[in-house]
């Protein structure tokens, strides 16, 4: 039940950021994807080096 709630609660403050903070929502995903792809480049260049 609280799993439900809080998931539905995460939902709805997603859509409320990013319907009333588009900007902000979209430096925030932003980040979140650099962040990515920074640990993407560095599992990327372990293996490179593991391998070489």
């Amino acid at each position: 039940m609280v799993k439900k709630v809080l998931t539905w609660g995460g939902i709805a403050f997603l859509v409320f950021f990013v319907a009333f903070r588009p900007d902000s929502a979209a430096d925030v995903f932003k980040s979140l994807g650099g962040g990515v792809m920074d640990i993407a480049q560095g599992f990327s260049d372990f293996f490179a080096s593991l391998f070489a």
